[in-house]
């Protein structure tokens, strides 16, 4: 478990020696594709962290779905309102690829604060850490335009656009497949027309 080790410890605070005393509550899975994490409506008992894939956190609104979010390696996947609150999921978690997690059940995770003595206080952070994440996302939304929040995605998660279908991507970012393919192809241009103007120049 040395990638949930690299992740968890900063992600959380803790020490490597309070991390050797919880791994054992983490079990290796694998969840093929097109699998459901969690089904909306369902209650969520579990939290994983994702070693290795894609996963799709979604909803469906009037006759369109909206997709809230795509995890990749490194990140947790949980509904977190379902898993700490003991409420119905308002999200489906459905995997867009075979995917390798490390996954802790919400019995062994209540099991951490036996453990370790200051549970409580790193819960709140890691809890603070996941609003203060959408806030950011909030903020964005309200103060980009589409261009904007194109190009701040596109830096932060490159990988994303070879891997996941754009009409996800799309929705995630608050914009129509078309518009985004639009913003694509005209950022591929400028940077074709960049790149061209850069190789014409060394040969005067």
């Amino acid at each position: 478990m040395e990638n949930l080790a690299q992740h968890i410890q900063p992600y959380f605070s803790i020490t490597k020696e309070d991390f050797s005393s919880i791994e054992h509550l983490f079990e290796a899975e694998k969840i093929l594709k097109g699998d459901f994490f969690i089904r909306k409506e369902q209650y969520c008992e579990k939290m994983s962290f994702i070693q290795q894939g894609y996963v799709r956190v979604y909803a469906n609104s009037k006759d369109k779905e909206i997709t809230q979010w795509i995890a990749t390696k490194g990140y947790f996947i949980t509904d977190l309102y379902s898993f700490i609150f003991d409420q119905r999921a308002r999200w489906n978690i459905q995997t867009l690829t075979d995917c390798y997690l490390f996954t802790i059940s919400k019995e062994n995770y209540k099991k951490l604060s036996e453990i370790l003595p200051n549970w409580h206080n790193l819960e709140k952070k890691f809890i603070a850490n996941c609003f203060a994440t959408l806030e950011d996302r909030v903020f964005d939304h309200l103060s980009l335009n589409t261009e904007e929040r194109y190009l701040k995605f596109f830096h932060q998660n490159k990988g994303l656009f070879n891997e996941v279908p754009l009409q996800f991507l799309a929705s995630m970012l608050g914009m129509t497949p078309e518009t985004l393919s639009r913003i694509r192809k005209k950022f591929k241009v400028t940077i074709y027309k960049f790149t061209l103007n850069k190789k014409l120049a060394r040969l005067f």
